[in-house]
């Protein structure tokens, strides 16, 4: 967001104020950030933080005409003084406009118990004690990305699951593709959401996450997709000429994988008496499959019914598995309807009728990038230690109210149990004798480690 790209700005009003409420003396303020249950789900896929650091905290981020721009919005905005201009204009001074803060984090894609630190913040000058926690509103919303690789990861584990038992699961790549463009709120949720599912999988019609991976990470194309019609390039024929709108979807793509949506009117009369009727004989001739798509209904129902039509009319054969697979020419996706729950249904409900989940593929938009928030997997960005007056200090919160809310307390090592691979992780104090997984990623406006797409799905796979 071009125009949002003044960082004494981009944080919570009330964060504005705290300057002057820390204890006098606060030299440091070290903050990490976690996942505090897994209240969806046990494990969380940590992705999306290099995006932020390149995009809103690299390089000399703060100048004269950013602080002078704040100090007259906040004024407004406060009726009073409240901004804090001399620290931003000591970093302008003495940091070149750079951070003077530093940020440990997890590997991404990194796949880490909940409960966990992912990621800790510290100020490196202690002029700046007040910056590590104005930088929370910024960088807690690392959530988002986190929450979908999360997701979709779940997501791929049923998938996966249901391959393996009816199928094969080497065709998992490209069973959940993205439709949640349109869904989102902006581009730039769009693209962060888009890159978050491409960690897990490599199907997607949603081109600014394939743009994020390509700018922030470095994969030329994390994503693919096929030629596809919507209703609109349909129903644009005249219900009358359905027959017409389908024929021409195989002339103008004689080759490949090309998808159909079919229920414009009556998708069983379309599987049966055009796409297995009518058309039959040109699909089965087609150098390439035609990807058939249900639009409404009940899924679990409409895609069960799908499948028996497309069996009766193009055949199938039995795998070694016992479950039936469509003639190779013809295929299913499902792209309604799709988030984490139905898709155990449809899975479950194809399986229990002999299908196996070869067949079919799924297009999930709100389900996948919208369904979700914050809260979630309880993310949260809390302070844990402090150097006042040169002396550590343990800092944590721990309602009464609410025992779920405590926090952690004291300077934060993330390490793995025992030295076996793929050993799962737990968070002990600092003093910890065992490796710290936690990389320090940033230092002073520098981004010290620079991840590639392909070594982040590599680790969401481990």
């Amino acid at each position: 967001m071009r125009w949002l790209n003044n960082i004494c700005l981009l944080s919570d009003s009330y964060k504005i104020s705290h300057y002057k409420q820390y204890p006098p003396g606060t030299q440091r303020v070290y903050s990490y950030f976690e996942s505090r249950t897994g209240s969806v789900h046990p494990e969380i896929t940590f992705f999306g933080l290099q995006y932020w650091l390149r995009e809103y905290l690299a390089g000399p981020v703060v100048t004269q005409e950013k602080i002078d721009e704040a100090d007259a919005l906040y004024y407004q905005h406060f009726g009073n003084q409240v901004f804090n201009r001399q620290g931003w204009e000591y970093i302008l001074k003495q940091h070149g406009g750079r951070l003077p803060v530093e940020i440990k984090a997890a590997p991404e894609g990194t796949v880490v118990g909940s409960s966990n630190v992912l990621m800790t913040v510290e100020n490196t000058d202690d002029q700046a004690y007040w910056l590590t926690n104005f930088l929370e509103t910024l960088l807690v919303q690392v959530w988002y990305p986190s929450t979908v690789a999360t997701q979709s990861r779940a997501m791929k584990q049923i998938i996966t699951n249901y391959l393996t038992k009816t199928g094969d699961p080497g065709l998992i790549d490209f069973k959940l593709h993205d439709f949640g463009f349109r869904g989102v709120t902006c581009p730039e949720q769009a693209a962060i959401g888009g890159a978050a599912h491409l960690v897990n999988f490599k199907g997607t019609d949603n081109v600014p996450g394939i743009l994020l991976a390509r700018q922030f990470y470095h994969e030329s194309i994390a994503g693919f997709s096929i030629p596809a019609a919507e209703h609109s390039t349909i129903t644009s024929w005249g219900r009358d000429h359905e027959i017409d709108a389908c024929r021409n979807m195989l002339e103008q793509y004689p080759t490949g994988l090309v998808a159909t949506v079919s229920d414009s009117y009556d998708i069983f009369n379309c599987c049966a008496n055009i796409w297995g009727g009518v058309l039959k004989d040109q699909v089965l001739a087609r150098d390439g499959v035609l990807v058939v798509r249900p639009d409404s209904g009940d899924p679990p129902a409409v895609v069960n019914k799908v499948l028996e039509i497309l069996g009766e009319k193009f055949g199938y054969t039995v795998n070694s598995l016992g479950y039936k697979v469509l003639n190779p020419k013809v295929r299913v996706i499902q792209g309604d309807g799709i988030d984490f729950k139905m898709l155990q249904l449809i899975l479950d409900a194809i399986t229990q009728s002999g299908w196996s989940a070869d067949n079919l593929a799924f297009g999930s938009g709100g389900g996948l990038l919208q369904k979700l928030n914050r809260d979630t997997q309880r993310f949260a960005f809390k302070c844990s230690s402090a150097i006042i007056n040169g002396q550590h200090r343990d800092v944590y919160k721990q309602p009464i109210t609410d025992n779920g809310k405590k926090s952690k307390a004291g300077r934060l090592k993330l390490v793995r149990q025992d030295a076996s691979p793929g050993a799962s992780f737990t968070t002990v104090p600092e003093s910890d004798p065992r490796p710290d997984q936690l990389r320090f990623v940033f230092r002073n406006g520098e981004i010290l480690i620079d991840q590639t797409f392909a070594e982040i799905r590599a680790r969401a796979t481990e």
